[in-house]
């Protein structure tokens, strides 16, 4: 009865330690065949993503929707990497691997050039404010002469600065002079458009 005993305790520990090393085993599985990372975590340098196609009226890209714009990305040759439905793929460098977003500026159709010139000279009769869509504000700077002179300037100031812009809390449109504008800046995310040859 002892010997059935022990030997029945035995198996139990054997058994135990067989799940034991059979779920440390297919843990350790899963961990090592997890080492090919997702397609958007690649470092940079193991990616090259396509600039996108700018709109010749806005300066923008064309798919720029609530200030962000996505790019296809190219990872490079002989990278593998898993795919956003999971399956890992190895590259040649001509294949899309991922979308990335980039920020945009949210365009609707007010170029600023047209508002600091209107402001400059026909401001006191609020045409800026008008073309801008503050209709009130128009109407009262036109009644009152551009507030006697010192709202046209103040208002001729505030749309040069881009301070006061389009009503609809959209940019301005920004006409092209060797780099896409941004509050008067250059940044990382400016797209530099191709000079035509003559």
């Amino acid at each position: 009865m002892a010997a059935s005993r022990r030997r029945l305790l035995c198996l139990r520990s054997g058994l135990f330690t067989f799940l034991l090393l059979y779920c440390v085993y297919s843990h350790l599985q899963l961990v090592l065949a997890d080492d090919v990372d997702r397609c958007e975590n690649l470092r940079l340098g193991q990616y090259f993503c396509k600039d996108p196609k700018i709109d010749e009226a806005t300066q923008e890209p064309e798919n720029c929707r609530d200030t962000t714009a996505w790019v296809e990305c190219l990872p490079a040759p002989n990278i593998s990497c898993r795919l956003s439905n999971g399956t890992e793929f190895r590259f040649s460098g001509d294949e899309v691997g991922f979308n990335k977003t980039i920020p945009c500026r949210n365009v609707s159709g007010f170029s600023y050039k047209v508002a600091v010139a209107l402001s400059l000279f026909l401001g006191w009769l609020g045409a800026d404010r008008f073309y801008l869509g503050y209709p009130a504000l128009g109407l009262l700077k036109f009644c009152t002469v551009g507030f006697c002179g010192i709202g046209t300037l103040i208002d001729f100031i505030l749309i040069a600065m881009q301070i006061v812009g389009p009503a609809d809390g959209s940019n301005y449109i920004v006409d092209y002079y060797g780099a896409r504008l941004t509050r008067l800046s250059i940044t990382n995310q400016t797209y530099r458009k191709p000079h035509l040859s003559l």
